[in-house]
């Protein structure tokens, strides 16, 4: 029996769509690369936080990619461990999950008012694994109403605290939440950073929460990074998914346990079928067929010319043909982004809640969800 060694990964978001941009090949690609690095490294278990889906309705294809996905894991023999994320359906994702631990698939989808615990066992001992779905504080108020549970932190602290957790042997917790340091809140892009720099504080949990373990693999933030420690950290997502992402380097957490105390992380990089980046300039500089590379890219451009091209997106996709969007940055948009950032300032915290819920849903958000939301930032502090 050999030390246990781990993959951790989040943020799958199968069946995406970005800028009508369906992603599900590059998924597809990029999920066959990470089976072959499980089979590389030798690694024993897959860990899975959250955000399996994109969609809590998930497309047919996705559906299939994920079957593949499990299918080949199990072949591997590999054991995986799965939680639901934010934008997954608890009750799909928990479908036939009894059935699935007969091939080493472990999947925690809806908080019932205990955390999930799997015992595993290599050369040093037991190594227990801790599965915990993303959880809002009224799931969790649920199971105990006697505790006082206010916030997201309120209702993870709680889950926990009535957790049995030998502090002696080694434990590591899988958790799909917003996770902030002492020093610094995590670095955001995508969906997930819109919403947080949005609501501000009222996800952020403590990092000093997950003490008690000697790993936490998270999901949610698509940055990979640590917080604080080496043995916190995001995985972030397998793809790009946003043009905020352009100039990140995804990779994967392979985590190596020896005994108590003795964890490494190496970070094994994941490259994509084809790569997304931002690119800057006036259109014939950056259409000169000498500084045209990788044209199967997806590609941001923000054109630096002072007077619109038009149908300045198909001129661009007989170089580029996954050009997924065009803006601009000259004196106009400048002096238009102004103007727009002083009447934004000039709105009330009912304007803006209001203006992000119409973005992030497309529909105006009600008179009771709008009090909700007051209350909850009137207990976080938020000034309004």
């Amino acid at each position: 029996m050999k030390s246990m060694k781990v993959l951790h990964l989040g943020d799958l978001h199968l069946g995406k769509s970005v800028n009508d941009f369906n992603m599900i090949d590059d998924q597809r690609y990029i999920l066959e690369q990470i089976l072959a690095m499980i089979q590389d490294q030798g690694i024993d278990a897959l860990l899975l936080a959250g955000d399996i889906y994109d969609r809590s309705v998930p497309s047919e294809e996705a559906v299939h990619l994920l079957d593949h996905f499990l299918y080949r894991l199990s072949e591997i023999g590999v054991d995986t461990f799965i939680i639901s994320g934010n934008h997954d359906s608890e009750e799909r994702l928990h479908f036939g999950s009894r059935l699935f631990e007969t091939n080493h698939v472990y999947i925690s989808a809806k908080y019932d008012g205990t955390i999930y615990k799997k015992e595993c066992l290599d050369e040093f001992g037991r190594i227990n694994i801790y599965l915990l779905p993303f959880v809002k504080a009224s799931q969790v108020k649920y199971f105990y109403p006697e505790e006082k549970i206010e916030s997201y932190e309120d209702a993870v602290r709680v889950a926990l605290a009535h957790t049995d957790i030998d502090t002696s042997e080694r434990n590591i917790l899988v958790a799909h939440q917003f996770v902030a340091g002492k020093s610094a809140d995590p670095k955001v892009g995508g969906s997930e950073g819109a919403a947080v720099l949005n609501v501000g504080t009222i996800e952020k949990i403590g990092a000093d929460c997950f003490d008690d373990f000697d790993y936490v693999a998270l999901g949610h933030i698509h940055s990979p990074q640590k917080i604080g420690r080496e043995t916190l950290r995001y995985s972030g997502s397998i793809l790009k998914y946003s043009q905020s992402e352009a100039s990140n380097t995804k990779s994967a957490p392979v985590v190596a346990f020896g005994k108590k105390g003795e964890v490494s992380v190496e970070l094994a990089e994941l490259r994509p079928r084809r790569d997304m980046r931002h690119v800057k300039g006036k259109m014939e500089q950056l259409l000169d067929p000498k500084h045209i590379v990788s044209a199967e890219d997806y590609i941001y451009v923000t054109l630096t010319d002072e007077e619109p091209i038009p149908d300045a997106i198909s001129i661009f996709q007989q170089h580029y043909k996954n050009t997924m969007k065009i803006m601009y940055d000259n004196a106009y948009t400048r002096e238009k982004e102004q103007v727009v950032v002083t009447k934004a300032a000039e709105k009330d915290f009912s304007e803006r809640i209001s203006d992000f819920y119409h973005m992030m849903y497309g529909c105006d958000i009600s008179e009771d969800e709008l009090k909700i939301m007051k209350e909850i930032a009137e207990e976080a502090g938020v000034d309004i």
